[in-house]
């Protein structure tokens, strides 16, 4: 063999090597994605969708903001109620499906609900807590009143529950 044709032969090698490595490597890329892929990635922190505001125990959706002139919320030690007043772009059926899923997960138990085409109210209660929400859509926003309040037989002292009037005896 002479020199020209030994360096045909090497380049020959030379390129046949490329695309044979670059072929691995393509494969062993694909192979090393498709383990990173699926292999679960770290946990990515996700901003809430929803939070709780005056009252700890009832969760609110976060496209709901405050309306400060119509929100009245007394707090004692121990103790908070009062009425928070909501509005946001939220459809109403959402919002009543909301609330009726997470109050119940906060341990509030359903008492009534009423819907009417003017504005849905619902009724929770706890050991020692009612709270109502009234649903109401106007104009361009969804209105959300949560009132919470203390059940009077249970928190006032001396104070009987209506029905177990002692005037008359």
């Amino acid at each position: 063999m002479d020199l020209s044709t030994k360096k045909i032969n090497a380049v020959i090698m030379v390129l046949f090597s490329l695309v044979f490595f670059s072929g691995c490597s393509s494969n062993m890329a694909a192979d090393k994605n498709s383990r990173t892929s699926a292999t679960p990635s770290p946990a990515v922190s996700r901003e809430p969708t929803a939070l709780y505001y005056d009252f700890d125990d009832v969760l609110v959706p976060k496209d709901l903001a405050v309306v400060n002139e119509s929100t009245v919320v007394v707090s004692t030690p121990g103790y908070t109620s009062g009425i928070l007043t909501l509005k946001g772009r939220i459809e109403i059926n959402s919002l009543f499906n909301f609330f009726n899923n997470n109050m119940q997960k906060d341990n509030w138990d359903v008492v009534s609900q009423i819907k009417s085409p003017a504005s849905t109210i619902m009724i929770f209660h706890k050991s020692s807590r009612w709270a109502v929400i009234t649903l109401r859509e106007k104009e361009f926003y969804t209105y959300a009143e949560i009132g919470v309040a203390p059940a009077v037989a249970e928190t006032v002292p001396g104070v009987q529950p209506l029905g177990e009037s002692t005037l008359f005896e």
